[in-house]
Parts: structure tokens; C-alpha cells; sequence
């Protein structure tokens, strides 16, 4: 088992910037992968970020190429959404989900485990 916990998020204004932190504990040596999602009110959850916890290969939904960062720390089994330029349509539930797949997607069954979720409101 596998639990996740997220933190750092909050209210900002257009533009910008807030670090989502994701601590991982358990039996995290199971895990390829590490990722985030996001789910707004009344949409689908959809893939945001994800991360190789080994090689650190990584992979962006278009939305947000160029102004997120997934990273990680893996000393201290956390990773971290560096999210940039921010705007209204970034509202939503942040979530981190971690999975034992080698070449997971982001449909929401690749993934494992979930957090709990931690909210990122943006005002225009």
C-alpha cells in the first residue's frame, strides 16, 4: 500500500505561481510512476503531469507544457508540481496518484493509488 498526501494549494491571482507537493509513504518502492491530475467542477479528471520515479522521464498534457514542472526528491519520496503563469482555467482539485505500471497513460485505471486531493483556486 501505497499513501499520498498533498499540500500547497491555494488561492492566487492570474499569472501566477503556486508548488504543489505530493509525500509519499508506504511501500513506495513499488512505484514506476508518480503523477498529477486535476478535476474541475462538472469535468473529468485528466492527467496533468507524471513522472518516473527511476530515470525521471517525464510527460506534460498540453495544457500546461511550458508553465508546469513535475519534479521529485526522491530522499524524501515527495514530488512537486511547480506550476506557473497560472490561470482560471487551472481551478480545480489537484491530485497525485502514484502507479506500479511500466508505461501507465492517464486514464485514471493505470493508476494505483490516490491522494486526497488539495484545491488550486485562480482568479481572474
Amino acid at each position: 500500500q501505497v499513501q499520498l498526501v498533498e499540500s500547497g494549494g491555494g488561492s492566487v491571482q492570474a499569472g501566477g505561481s503556486l508548488r504543489l507537493s505530493c509525500a509519499a509513504s508506504g511501500d513506495t518502492s513499488s512505484s514506476r510512476w508518480m503523477g498529477w491530475f486535476r478535476q474541475a467542477p462538472g469535468k473529468e479528471r485528466e492527467g496533468v503531469a507524471r513522472i518516473r520515479t527511476s530515470g525521471s522521464n517525464t510527460f506534460y498534457a498540453d495544457s500546461v507544457n511550458g508553465r508546469f514542472t513535475i519534479s521529485q526528491d526522491n530522499a524524501k519520496r515527495t514530488v512537486y508540481l511547480q506550476m506557473n503563469s497560472l490561470n482560471p482555467e487551472d481551478t480545480a482539485m489537484y491530485y497525485c496518484a502514484a502507479t506500479s505500471r511500466w508505461w501507465p497513460g492517464w486514464t485514471r485505471t493505470d493508476w494505483d493509488y490516490w491522494g486526497h486531493g488539495t484545491q488550486v483556486t485562480v482568479s481572474s
